[in-house]
């Protein structure tokens, strides 16, 4: 080859137009990289998202069965977590041992509003139940006897029951059917589970200045009612109600006046007790149905006796211990070998253990009065009380479930202490939709780093 061909051919390599292979070729791995990163990136994100929000907008994935052994009562309870999951929440507690309220910061909301804490039958699993208003624990909002439903009233302007299952998660409204109602809150459920009694309260006036109460009966498998009793304004029928263990009876109290019918609303009996006792609770009725018995105060000393269910004629002490230095007593059940389970209210301040007031079967517990609650076994024969089960301060009511006391097992409780699950779900949620806007925000900046990042590559 001769120089001058050599130069032309130089010449003309010098002056063709380049093509950048392997820079094209980098900038399309670049692409196909942060395409696939982007791509993983929002596959974890939509998994860990829904897996964080599953529990919170309560789908339903499998649920745990009833359990077919009632639970047992723990030793003590404490103050639900911060950000507590609710009752309908997953994972699903199964049936409750306790339901309690109070006055306590975590056991309120909106100033008023309680806080229903549900405590597992066999755990320390803590969950919570959201009411409209000031709820009262075995008086409003009630545990049906093998622990599964919660029923209460969610004074959210329309007059209903809500029922709980606390195996699934679903929630039943349940409405009385009485006219003109502006309020309808649980009383007590039936042994079998079946029947609901509650109270409704009816304007008499227009401007609702006034009121009167009725109490009916209400069967959950077909939702046919049965009007109990009637009371005028300022009179509240039903403040205790009682079933008999065969449920073939009930006994409740308006007043002075114990009240005695059969399911169908036949009364049997009405008779106004004596001075100084109550009716004893929704556990009034003595496991062979034969006698009611009733709180009975002498100063600070509470004890519990029989009266006749026909004639509430006087049967004589029951024979367990009496109860001193407390503001209230209720029984609320009896264990299968006889002995009864009572909570006793403890007084604030604790010095102040006397009241004038009869206390605690009116309209509402005094929670001034109240300092905490304890549950106490009454043994035969006068031996000294049990303490099955402390409180914190402020807790100042309680509902424990039929068959759990029935069983008369407890165990060593270790209530739960932290936060809980919801104030877990939704950090993770406001971290996630922060973490994605500063991401979008800074798209263009996090492409550059990458792209960089492989070029030191």
């Amino acid at each position: 080859m001769t120089t001058r061909l050599r130069d032309v051919l130089h010449t003309t390599a010098a002056q063709a137009p380049a093509y950048q292979v392997e820079q094209r070729a980098l900038a399309t791995a670049r692409r196909t990289r942060r395409r696939r990163a982007t791509a993983v990136a929002a596959a974890l994100v939509l998994v860990v998202l829904g897996g964080l929000v599953l529990p919170a907008a309560r789908t339903s994935p499998v649920d745990p069965a009833g359990r077919d052994e009632p639970g047992a009562l723990p030793d003590r309870i404490g103050l639900p977590p911060v950000g507590s999951l609710h009752a309908t929440d997953r994972p699903r507690t199964g049936p409750a041992s306790v339901i309690f309220t109070g006055e306590a910061g975590r056991l309120t909301y909106d100033d008023e509003c309680s806080l229903v804490t549900v405590v597992d039958g066999d755990t320390d699993a803590y969950r919570v139940v959201r009411s409209g208003w000031e709820m009262t624990a075995g008086t409003d909002v009630v545990l049906s006897p093998r622990g599964r439903w919660i029923a209460h009233d969610p004074q959210r302007g329309d007059p209903r029951v809500d029922i709980i299952d606390l195996v699934t998660g679903a929630t039943r409204q349940l409405r009385s059917g009485v006219a003109g109602t502006v309020g309808t809150e649980p009383a007590a459920w039936s042994p079998d589970g079946m029947s609901l009694v509650v109270r409704d309260s009816v304007p008499i006036h227009l401007d609702r200045s006034d009121h009167r109460r009725q109490l009916n009966l209400i069967r959950l498998d077909d939702g046919s009612s049965v009007r109990l009793a009637e009371a005028p304004s300022g009179t509240v029928p039903g403040v205790v109600v009682a079933f008999a263990p065969g449920g073939d009876r009930l006994a409740w109290q308006t007043g002075r006046v114990v009240t005695v019918a059969h399911i169908d609303g036949s009364v049997i009996a009405s008779f106004p007790l004596a001075p100084g006792t109550e009716l004893a609770g929704k556990g009034a009725w003595t496991p062979d149905g034969r006698w009611l018995t009733v709180a009975r105060r002498d100063d600070a000393r509470w004890t519990l006796r029989r009266i006749e269910p026909a004639t509430g004629a006087d049967g004589g002490a029951l024979g367990t211990a009496g109860v001193d230095d407390v503001v209230g007593l209720q029984l609320l059940g009896w264990t299968a070998t006889g002995v009864p389970w009572v909570v006793s209210y403890l007084p604030h301040p604790p010095e102040a253990a006397t009241y004038t007031r009869p206390f605690p079967n009116d309209d509402r517990p005094v929670y001034g009065n109240i300092g905490s609650v304890e549950v106490l076994s009454l043994p035969p024969d006068g031996q000294p009380p049990t303490l099955l089960l402390t409180a914190p301060q402020e807790v100042v009511s309680l509902d424990i479930a039929a068959e759990v006391i029935r069983a008369g097992r407890t165990r060593a409780a270790d209530p739960p202490g932290g936060v809980g699950g919801r104030f877990w779900i939704w950090t993770a949620l406001i971290v996630f939709a922060v973490g994605g806007i500063a991401a979008y925000r800074s798209r263009k900046q996090l492409a550059l780093w990458w792209e960089n990042r492989q070029l030191r590559r």
